[in-house]
């Protein structure tokens, strides 16, 4: 028996005459998936104490000290599919190594690093055990913005054994192998029928659907051996009305299955932001039924009343200049004494510099960057339910930060002091702005030694969101933290930056107009699943980019933003003309609780923004948030003008008119909004 199973093994190194068209059940010939069973049973073989010329011999305990263990590296698919198929390795006496020598070149070329037994002991390992984890290839640097680990690549499917159209062997079967031959056989018929009619009409796309003959075969048995292993007790039953299911399926439905089985054999990696869309669903599509110009005029209704601003933050008014010589003269009795503005701590700033270099004192600031929660309280939990960060989820209170930062900043709020170190300006007039127009506008900020200032200033034109501003904005003072995990400006970006040119921003700004329309037709996908960072232009201090923001508004043009209080006032502006999405949409339980821009964009409009990997860290983008408000103000339009129509309100010769007109008697918004004489 011993020479025959011999000679039967022989036949596995020769290639079988029908290749791997082969349906012969246990088939002596050498087939390409026999060879992927063998490497496999190989490896999980070099480990045991006996190979196939029988047991090895005992090592005495002087050889058995003098073996070194050997940390063997895990060869990559490629390489394992290029080396014949042999039995495993004997393991050999490794040479010993004196005086902590490297590995010599030759074992650095099988990958083999070689360590003294000695050394392995220290580090609390075993002798003789072979490395298991993943080692970092060499040259790889991580990335310390991101802190995410190489992606794996998954191993390629071994190929599958071509069957013929005959149930598989069972040890129970649920019915007699007739009735699961002519049951396998109607299913099959029914798969090649749907599999015709979709391949003929099938598109580019489509044609992936189609199946090939063997694999509708395995489609057929797969079915049939989970029904009967599944189903056995009424496997006649569950088989005939499958049948019956396809025999009246549509090649619409057919086309729906092969997708969802397709999308379950081929998982597609999804990105954060296509991760979060997934979870929204479809993005909300937003038709005004008005023309662009119309849009405009219609902005009109949304407005803020100038006189009303100041109760929600903004600065409607101009500090005088005995107001502004008192806050100077408060700010010289401080002598430099601040609050931290992330963990409260009283620390001084030493604007220019202290005789050490110090910018500021009171060492590394320790805080808590996200915000306080409630968590859910679990069902039948009567504990108290403690407040919690949702940067960390720790209980506040029991650490007094999750996140180290090298300096204590702070920021000045008060219109006085704001003034004391740069000066508001109204807007001035500009007969040269459009008037078919409104302007988006965001700002990002940075923590100086003057407190929080501008950095970068974002414009783009309503509604159509082309892009007519983007650049940096170097402060006035020292630079403490450029708070880059919410603006977005990385050190990189103001080092690398380009002095600002207009015929260099025009390029860019048609170059970027460009891609947001190219972007906006093929959809949100972003290749590759990263964000491609924009190169920005810098300009040399906030009053440049405040008139660069003047030369393209006058003071009737709507204004568009987010919060615009902390943007106005970060660039000093006090503008008349204002729609602010946090008025448009206030939050139920009234300010100062308000919606966040991103909370607004998820439930208004379906639409993910400000999303970043898990473990990376990019910041905002004020492009982003300028054009999301924009979106959130073109749904407040499209909702009002509905209303209005409802109320029998009409649009004529391009103009809004109300319900009745002049005549009729009724009341008409003229003479609503005309004063009353005396």
């Amino acid at each position: 028996m011993d020479a025959i199973s011999a000679v039967l093994r022989n036949f596995k190194t020769i290639p079988c005459p029908q290749g791997d068209k082969c349906t012969q059940a246990n088939c002596k010939w050498k087939h390409s998936w026999d060879q992927v069973e063998d490497r496999t049973t190989n490896s999980g073989n070099e480990d045991k104490d006996t190979d196939q010329a029988g047991p090895r011999k005992r090592l005495k305990l002087e050889e058995r000290d003098s073996v070194q263990p050997v940390q063997y590296q895990a060869l990559s698919k490629a390489d394992t599919v290029k080396k014949p198929v042999s039995p495993p390795p004997l393991k050999r006496k490794a040479p010993p190594v004196k005086n902590n020598r490297t590995p010599s070149d030759a074992s650095r070329a099988l990958g083999v690093t070689i360590h003294s037994a000695k050394s392995t002991h220290s580090a609390g390992g075993s002798p003789l055990t072979r490395n298991s984890g993943t080692a970092t290839a060499p040259g790889s640097i991580s990335n310390t913005r991101t802190g995410s680990a190489p992606l794996k690549k998954s191993a390629p499917k071994p190929p599958r054994k071509p069957e013929p159209l005959n149930p598989r062997h069972m040890k129970t079967s649920p019915a007699t192998h007739d009735f699961r031959y002519k049951a396998l056989k109607m299913l099959h018929d029914q798969f090649v029928r749907l599999n015709k009619e979709l391949e003929k009409d099938a598109s580019e796309k489509e044609k992936s659907l189609v199946l090939s003959d063997q694999e509708l075969i395995w489609m057929a048995l797969d079915e049939e051996e989970s029904i009967a292993l599944g189903k056995a007790p009424i496997y006649s039953n569950v088989i005939k009305n499958r049948i019956m299911t396809y025999k009246r399926m549509s090649v619409a439905k057919w086309k729906e299955e092969r997708q969802s089985a397709l999308k379950k054999d081929n998982p597609v990696v999804l990105t954060a932001q296509q991760e979060v869309q997934e979870r929204l669903g479809a993005p909300k599509v937003i038709d005004t039924g008005l023309t662009p110009y119309q849009e405009v005029k219609f902005l009109s209704r949304l407005l803020t009343p100038i006189d009303q601003l100041s109760q929600f933050g903004y600065v409607t008014t101009i500090p005088t200049a005995d107001e502004v010589r008192e806050a100077q003269k408060a700010e010289e009795d401080a002598k430099g004494w601040e609050v931290c503005d992330r963990c409260g701590t009283r620390f001084q700033v030493f604007p220019g510099r202290r005789e050490d270099g110090a910018l500021t004192s009171g060492g590394k600031c320790t805080y808590h960057p996200g915000k306080t929660y409630f968590p859910e309280r679990q069902l039948g939990d009567s504990s108290r339910v403690q407040k919690r960060w949702r940067c960390c989820k720790e209980a506040v209170g029991d650490t007094p930060g999750c996140t180290k930062a090298e300096t204590h900043v702070f920021k000045v709020t008060h219109p006085k002091r704001l003034s004391a170190i740069l000066p508001f300006v109204e807007t001035p007039p500009n007969p040269l702005a459009p008037t078919d127009r409104a302007v988006c506008f965001d700002c990002e900020m940075g923590y100086t030694v003057k407190g929080l200032e501008l950095i970068r200033l974002t414009a783009t034109s309503w509604p159509d969101g082309a892009e007519l501003l983007d650049v940096l904005v170097q402060p006035l003072g020292e630079i403490l933290d450029l708070n880059s995990r919410y603006s977005g400006v990385w050190p990189e970006d103001i080092i690398n930056a380009k002095p600002f040119s207009l015929s260099n921003d025009v390029e860019e700004t048609d170059r970027a107009e460009q891609e947001y329309k190219d972007k906006k037709a093929g959809g949100t996908e972003e290749p590759e699943g990263a964000k491609k960072r924009k190169k920005l232009q810098i300009v040399s201090s906030p009053v440049v980019a405040r008139d660069l923001l003047f030369s393209l508004i006058s003071p009737s043009t709507p204004l568009i933003g987010h919060g615009l209080e902390n943007d106005l006032n970060a660039a000093r502006v006090v503008h008349p003309t204002v729609i602010d999405t946090v008025l448009l949409y206030p939050h139920k339980r009234g300010l100062p609780i308000r919606f966040g821009l991103k909370a607004l964009m998820e439930t208004r409009l379906n639409r993910a923004i400000q999303v970043e990997a898990e473990g990376k860290i990019e910041g905002h983008d004020s492009a982003e948030d300028a054009r999301a408000a924009g979106d959130l103000v073109r749904l407040k339009v499209q909702e009002e003008w509905a209303r209005l129509k409802g109320l029998g309100w009409t649009l004529k010769d391009g103009k809004f008119v109300p319900p009745g007109g002049k005549r009729g008697g009724q009341l008409t918004e003229e003479f609503l909004e005309k004063p009353v004489s005396s």
